[in-house]
């Protein structure tokens, strides 16, 4: 069980930087796209890091919101259409 709380605190943050310098960068709308489903990653691991890991549940709280804040961008740069 160790090994996975260790395998989820890292993969969090290390997708979470990845994720963030290509949102910084702006390679344009569909790596920015992939960039959220990326952020949408690293929240469902610190989500289930954060509920796993004793006195950690700010941070599974604060990835929830997170999560449904990285979905809007999944749906406006990969789902929605882009307006003309």
């Amino acid at each position: 069980m160790d090994t996975l709380i260790t395998v989820l605190q890292w993969y969090g943050a290390a997708a979470g930087v990845i994720a963030a310098a290509l949102v910084a960068l702006d390679l344009g709308r569909r790596i920015t796209g992939w960039a959220f489903v990326l952020f949408v990653t690293s929240s469902l691991s610190l989500i289930a890091w954060g509920f796993l890991q004793p006195d950690a549940s700010g941070i599974g709280v604060q990835n929830i919101i997170l999560l449904l804040i990285n979905a809007v961008g999944v749906y406006r740069y990969l789902v929605r259409k882009e307006s003309p």
